[in-house]
């Protein structure tokens, strides 16, 4: 049988771990890797009496009950929130399309007026332009 210090592969990890868990007090060093963390949590619980037992198996259940309700929570709340807010850019999306399909409508009629020679001024009144805006065209 390998020693603590002798520990290379996880062969041997998983052997001195099951013929020796019984004597271990605390995991050795050679014994860090994740897998074992659960190996040891596992032999703890065995060790417990009925009662105790039963307090831990209740403390779990509450434990993934409320890890359950808040995640169903957050992915509800997210769900609502991804559908408010694409409702919410849709409206404003179009409303924004449609008053740069305005503009452009309108700086494309006072471009064509301007060419045909009418007054800015009057273009402005028509259009909605500033004449800054139409002088720029």
């Amino acid at each position: 049988q390998k020693r603590e210090d002798e520990l290379e592969t996880m062969f041997d990890k998983w052997m001195f771990a099951l013929t020796n868990l019984a004597q271990l007090l605390e995991r050795p060093k050679a014994l860090q890797e994740r897998i074992f963390t659960h190996l040891f949590e596992q032999a703890e619980v065995a060790r417990f009496t009925p009662v105790e037992r039963n307090e831990y198996v209740a403390s779990k259940k509450e434990y993934w009950d409320n890890y359950s309700i808040i995640t169903t929570a957050l992915k509800k709340g997210r769900a609502e929130g991804m559908e408010k807010g694409l409702a919410k850019g849709l409206v404003k999306g179009r409303a924004e399309g449609r008053a740069e399909g305005i503009n452009e409508a309108n700086r494309e009629t006072a471009r064509k007026m301007k060419e045909k020679g009418m007054a800015e001024g009057l273009i402005a009144e028509l259009t909605g332009l500033t004449v800054d805006e139409i002088a720029s065209i």
